[in-house]
């Protein structure tokens, strides 16, 4: 019980120091009355979409939330299973009949969206303080943009890990708390195929039309879908990430409570208490890595004239800085506790501490792998310097098919490093505590998000506050400034879209396993049709998942492109900036709000429907093959995409620096199409691939029972 009110006292702690930091971002300038005008504009917009996109949510969740209370009832299974279901519930626990996981699901979704929320509130106020404080500096601007992250992350984290223990403790149940998972996993899902598909819209209409065939500056208040752009940037990069990053802490830390209940069931002949070591420790690593997380945030300081890469060192400072605390915390807690007689094949408690220390290493790897793919400076390899994101610039100079050429090229051997580490790490994990070690190893894999997170969600504030700087015709140097820090934004989002994926699969091998182990599979047997068909079904998911999601951009791209040349050609003095005349900003809002939201149902159900059909048709070992095939596809896939997306974003900042023509060249104007090709990729389907993989894990857990 005191690990648990450790974890519930830290996840309190950590919505209180948001609080404390949201206060103190409001508390900043906002700047002059353009600057606050322009703002409004934003933040209505984005809290416009958001009520209608969650409206359309609520709808889904009343219908899943009947279905789950009428259809997930374990007394369909034979008496065996029956009891050994019951089994796993431990002394105390409440049946786990579907009203129970319906409740739970409830729970989760409120969870995510909330946590969404919560980071767009701040975002939207963020960006005006941030273009302010960029009068004054780099270093200003980037303590309000990172401590509006800091909001975020710390309110992801403390939603999470509350919810998910106070669950525990009513419940007792791992089919129960399973449903807080999913319904986590399916708003995140909507909410960040829709926010994707909002903010690409946006962003693509604005640059083909406004700066290659309008020849306008990025973010020009002329265009009228910079507006939209830049609610954009809050809807999806802000609300949508928060809520996908709230699912997958909330996974694995729930899907190492179910596989130990599982091994630790078998371990002891049947039972296992809800409060034993094995249990509530990934609730504990979880509780520590949001003090740790805290004092990370605190570690992030910069000198008042820090250059590009002293602040992108203050940022690695604090992340590495937080995992070093994990660890001692982690250390001292195993020292306490006892976990060989309820985990086969673990030699010494100690293995679990190394367990999470893989997963730390792993998710730094990665991390570190997508920077040097992404960002200006590349790797070194002795004298030799590898610098993706340049080349990809310099092979704009012969056209936009070499563009396109170059980043596709970057994005399939970037999938090189973070396949090596995961399989090391899962092998590893499992190596030293099993099936159980590689839920853990996601479990602290995710341990420091509050920080982690806080270095990603900085980037769309940053880029709304260049917007605004534009718009507003502020000096050059502020523009400068916010371009500075949207830059190396780019390099930690990609960061932390390869850390997401990355855990993203360790969490979903640790869900497909705990599925087996309801199932009563423990081998899957690709001779056999029924797993062979699952299996190609599941690898064939991701694939037409992103198709989906990348027609839904271009389409409504089309409809904002249309749109933006309608206004140009029919609006007179628009294009020529006469005095007084503005765009239509609300249409160009509506297009993206209307396409965001109509294609957004098809593939959030894809991830539904799909594992339900296979496991009512084909069977439960069909389902475990599904499982299977899709991790193995979907974990390339997102991070080709997402890097791929990445290097093409900061080859084209890297022109406008100056290189290769610089702005207004051909080469620029190649690297533009570059960048519009690859913002779906890392913004809308490369993002949303590591939610489907875990969905449909999650899934197959709780209506696993139908399918025995």
């Amino acid at each position: 019980m005191s690990s648990m009110m450790v974890a519930i006292i830290a996840g309190a702690v950590a919505l209180l120091a948001a609080g404390g930091f949201a206060r103190w971002v409001t508390s900043k300038s906002s700047g002059t009355d353009a600057v606050r005008d322009i703002g409004a504009l934003i933040q209505e917009g984005a809290i416009a979409f958001l009520r209608r996109e969650y409206l359309y949510l609520a709808a889904f969740v009343i219908v899943v939330f009947v279905l789950v209370a009428l259809f997930i009832d374990f007394n369909i299974l034979d008496n065996d299973r029956i009891e050994q279901l019951q089994d796993l519930r431990g002394e105390g626990g409440i049946e786990g009949d579907g009203p129970w996981t319906a409740i739970s699901y409830l729970v989760g979704a409120i969870g995510s969206g909330l946590a969404g929320w919560a980071g767009m509130s701040i975002a939207v106020r963020a960006n005006t303080r941030t273009a302010t404080a960029a009068q004054t500096g780099l270093n200003p601007a980037l303590r309000v943009a990172f401590g509006s992250g800091t909001v975020m992350g710390l309110t992801v984290v403390g939603l999470g890990l509350v919810g998910v223990t106070l669950l525990w403790l009513v419940f007792r149940d791992p089919n129960v708390i399973a449903g807080f998972g999913f319904g986590a996993s399916s708003i995140a899902l909507f909410a960040r195929v829709g926010g994707g598909i909002y903010t690409k819209a946006a962003d693509v209409g604005a640059d083909l039309v406004g700066k290659v065939e309008a020849g306008l500056p990025e973010d020009d208040p002329r265009n009228p879908a910079v507006i939209a752009d830049n609610v954009g940037d809050n809807v999806g990069d802000v609300a949508g990430m928060g809520a996908d990053l709230f699912e997958s802490y909330v996974g694995s830390i729930i899907a190492t409570i179910a596989l130990a209940f599982s091994v630790g069931a078998a371990a002891t002949g049947g039972t296992i208490q809800y409060d034993a070591d094995l249990v509530v420790l990934p609730i504990l690593v979880a509780g520590i890595g949001i003090f740790a997380a805290l004092i990370g945030t605190a570690l992030v300081r910069t000198p008042p004239e820090a250059t590009m890469g002293r602040l992108l060192w203050a940022l690695r400072f604090g992340i590495f800085g937080a995992g070093g605390l994990v660890l001692i915390g982690v250390a001292a807690a195993i020292s306490q506790m006892d976990f060989t007689d309820n985990l086969p094949g673990l030699s010494r408690d100690y293995d679990l501490f190394w367990v999470v220390v893989i997963g730390l290493v792993v998710g730094q790897v990665i991390g570190t792998s997508t920077e040097w793919f992404t960002s200006y400076e590349g790797f070194k390899l002795g004298s030799i310097s590898i610098n993706p994101v340049s080349w990809i610039a310099k092979q704009s100079e012969t056209g936009h098919p070499s563009t396109i050429i170059a980043g596709v090229a970057v994005g399939f051997y970037s999938t090189l490093i973070p396949t090596i580490s995961v399989v090391i790490g899962v092998w590893a994990a499992n190596e030293l505590a099993g099936l159980y070690g590689v839920g853990l190893a996601a479990v602290g894999m995710l341990a420091t998000l509050g920080v982690t997170l806080a270095t990603d969600a900085y980037g769309p504030v940053a880029d709304n506050a260049g917007g605004i700087a534009e718009q507003a015709h502020l000096e050059p140097e502020v523009r400068e400034r916010t371009d500075a820090l949207d830059a190396l934004g780019n390099t930690t989002a990609a960061t932390g879209k390869g850390f997401a994926i990355g855990s993203a699969v360790l969490t979903a091998l640790a869900l497909m396993a705990a599925y087996g182990q309801m199932a009563g599979i423990t081998t899957l047997d690709l001779l056999t049709a029924e797993v062979l068909i699952g299996a190609l079904i599941g690898a064939l998911l991701p694939f037409l998942f992103s198709g989906l999601t990348m027609q839904a951009v271009g389409t409504a791209a089309g409809f904002m492109i249309e749109e933006v040349r309608r206004q140009f050609r029919e609006i007179p003095g628009l294009k020529e900036g006469r005095e007084g005349v503005k765009p239509d900003a609300a249409q160009a809002v509506a297009i993206s709000t209307t396409g965001a939201l109509r294609a957004m149902i098809l593939p959030g159900l894809v991830a539904i429907v799909a594992p339900i059909i296979v496991g009512g048709i084909l069977g439960a070992n069909a389902l475990g093959g599904l499982l299977a095939g899709s991790i193995v596809t979907g974990f390339l896939l997102a991070i080709f995409m997402a890097n791929a997306g990445g290097a093409w974003d900061n080859a084209k900042k890297y022109i406008e620096l100056g290189h290769h023509g610089g702005k207004g060249s051909d080469a620029h104007a190649a690297a533009v199409t570059g960048d519009t090709v690859g913002d779906p990729f890392k913004d809308t389907s490369g993002p949303s691939i590591n939610i489907l993989l875990k969905l449909m894990a999650v899934v197959s857990l709780i209506f696993g029972p139908l399918f025995v």
